[in-house]
């Protein structure tokens, strides 16, 4: 018997248990109409994936409207939403999946002591707020090579972030450096392969220390997605999709199989979150997430 089968067997049980409650026949009657019954099958997915939506690339619509559509879709988290907007989240029983505010911006980042007294008083700041509002995901990132080894890179991220780390274990909050791209998106940026990001995490040594991997930029940097991936997962706490190329739709106008790619995911018993972080093309862009949703609901 197919999955969706099941799924709809188990709709309709629940449709007819409200007309046996009594509920009243408006609302049955609304809930029994093919066109609800397909919307509440749809919103029931496998769980073997944790969804989420990075905000930025919905700025089309304000959060009440995102977060609206996100919960009927099935999606339980919004990526890189910062407290001020932690409240609206709730309002839909939504997670802040990846918190941002602390860091500076992209390319001022741990790897220069320069940006540390500011990096450590925010992240010391934002790091109690994560913890207080019930969410466990601080994003930090490298910063811009600007003519640094690795070695150097590596010692000046270790230096600025382990002061963090007691702070961080204390609250129960990961920070979590994203990997990105230096190819196309982001020039110079130093955490830009899988190996870079893994050895510092090696060097931090902390639970409370963990990686982005989003897919679309190791696909461009380094390629070889799914072995990274099995290999790495113990030094990876959240994932970011994106169309390649162009981080559009994920859907068969790119070149990643992203469904083999969860799969991979959830072969190796992650919990986390995955998030959908592509700009949408196609008109409907509510249609393209949910699509998107489908794709990585395996």
């Amino acid at each position: 018997m197919s999955a969706n089968f099941d799924r709809r067997s188990a709709i309709k049980g629940i449709l007819a248990g409200t007309v046996t409650l009594g509920i009243s026949t408006g609302f049955a009657s609304v809930l029994t109409s093919s066109e609800e019954e397909s919307k509440l099958v749809s919103n029931i997915l496998k769980g073997r994936i944790k969804h989420s939506v990075a905000r930025w690339c919905f700025n089309d619509f304000d959060l009440e409207t995102l977060c609206f559509e996100a919960e009927k879709i099935g999606i339980t988290g919004i990526d890189l939403v910062g407290p001020k907007d932690w409240s609206t989240l709730k309002k839909y029983n939504l997670v802040s999946s990846m918190c941002n505010g602390a860091e500076l911006n992209l390319v001022d980042g741990f790897n220069d002591t320069e940006f540390h007294e500011q990096l450590i008083k925010n992240y010391t700041e934002m790091i109690p707020l994560v913890a207080e509002a019930g969410y466990k995901n601080l994003i930090c990132f490298s910063g811009s090579r600007r003519g640094k080894t690795d070695e150097e890179g590596w010692n000046n991220c270790v230096l600025g972030l382990k002061t963090l780390i007691p702070l961080a274990e204390k609250h129960k909050v990961t920070l979590v450096m994203e990997l990105q791209n230096s190819k196309i998106d982001h020039k110079d940026y130093q955490c830009d392969k899988t190996y870079w990001g893994v050895e510092l995490v090696k060097r931090i040594n902390s639970e409370n220390f963990k990686l982005l991997y989003d897919i679309y930029h190791m696909q461009i940097d380094e390629g070889d997605v799914i072995r990274n991936i099995k290999e790495n997962h113990n030094y990876i706490a959240h994932y970011h999709t994106g169309g390649v190329p162009g981080r559009n739709e994920i859907d068969e106008t790119q070149e990643l199989n992203y469904s083999a790619i969860m799969k991979a995911i959830a072969d190796t018993g992650f919990s986390g979150y995955v998030g959908q972080e592509f700009i949408p093309k196609q008109k409907d862009k509510i249609a393209s997430l949910k699509k998107a949703i489908e794709i990585c609901d395996i």
